[in-house]
């Protein structure tokens, strides 16, 4: 395993983040906030967690509203039971709808505080290595979010704090409002970045390596459609993913030169394709470590591969050669 700084930061994290949004408890007949069908329950996520700590990963990334909580349970469980609580990095995110009240979401100063303590008691812990902001709330001052952020760091709650998806100048202002009132900075940024979805190239992925952050994408293989040729297999995920349906079904056309690009590259260096676009990944600057779910044993055996994959500038070029520009995806 390779380990690097997360940003600016002396924090030292396995260039592999295991997504644990896939482990918590399946969905049932009835709809249930952050509950789906091909959520695995916590028997069946134990065998990835524990081949993630065999691999040396020492990063993991959930959030509250991830199978409404059990996702972050599992976890804690898991990590309690089965390591030091010191030699893993625990990351989870605040803002999506926990309750059907008011005050059940957003990233209020109210929201926050409750919502922390939540998140560290289902962890089993008394601190979060890394607090993220899921998304942007629109309906509270960022000053609010950025002075409740500042003051659980300072009651030793929170070690770092980390931001999700949002555009370029809403994460620049948060920057900056921080250094103006002497509170925390947000170190890391977990936004949509794949082969298939390049946006963030725009303006966000600039402005981090400017500022000296930490860049942990989500969604690196693009909901799987990177990992095997176009549309040749049909999983539980694929067939229900309603989110991940929204976010490249209008690109399908351009989508596919992609994949078929990654194809013939994979061929050609007879590994997988997830190792191919991965290593793609790996290389982009300001890339710290790409957030990946596994659900089959050689997910994350693929992932480790992707490390000793070195891309050459023309491999690149080829890559990157068939995408066409997207409609902006994944801030909502």
């Amino acid at each position: 395993m390779q380990y690097i700084n997360l940003g600016k930061t002396g924090l030292k994290v396995s260039r592999i983040c295991l997504g644990c949004m896939t482990y918590g408890t399946p969905a049932t007949g009835v709809p249930q906030p952050g509950r789906h069908a091909w959520t695995l329950n916590e028997e069946k996520s134990q065998p990835f967690l524990r081949q993630a700590l065999d691999l040396g990963i020492n990063f993991f990334d959930t959030a509250n509203v991830y199978s409404s909580g059990d996702s972050e349970v599992v976890l804690g469980n898991f990590l309690k039971a089965n390591t030091r609580r010191e030699a893993v990095v625990i990351a989870t995110k605040v803002h999506g709808v926990m309750r059907d009240e008011p005050n059940g979401r957003g990233l209020s100063r109210k929201a926050i505080l409750y919502e922390l303590d939540q998140s560290l008691i289902r962890l089993k812990t008394d601190y979060v290595d890394l607090y993220q902001i899921h998304r942007w709330d629109p309906e509270t001052p960022i000053e609010e979010t950025l002075e409740a952020l500042h003051d659980v760091v300072k009651a030793g709650k929170v070690r770092y704090i980390g931001a999700s998806s949002m555009y370029a100048w809403q994460f620049a202002k948060a920057l900056y409002l921080a250094d103006l009132h002497g509170w925390t900075r947000f170190v890391s940024m977990q936004n949509h970045y794949n082969l298939l979805y390049r946006e963030e190239e725009r303006e966000m992925i600039g402005l981090c390596k400017s500022e000296g952050i930490g860049v942990i994408p989500w969604s690196p293989l693009a909901r799987g459609r990177l990992a095997r040729p176009w549309q040749t297999e049909s999983t539980k995920r694929f067939e229900t993913d309603q989110f991940g349906k929204t976010m490249y079904s209008k690109t399908e056309e351009d989508d596919h030169k992609v994949v078929d690009r990654l194809g013939e590259i994979a061929e050609k260096r007879g590994v997988s394709r997830a190792q191919i676009a991965l290593a793609w990944l790996l290389g982009k600057p300001a890339v710290t470590a790409p957030i990946v779910g596994a659900t089959k044993v050689h997910h994350l055996q693929d992932a480790i591969a992707a490390l000793s994959v070195r891309l050459t500038p023309e491999e690149v070029a080829s890559l990157e050669e068939p995408y066409t520009p997207h409609p902006v995806l994944g801030f909502a």
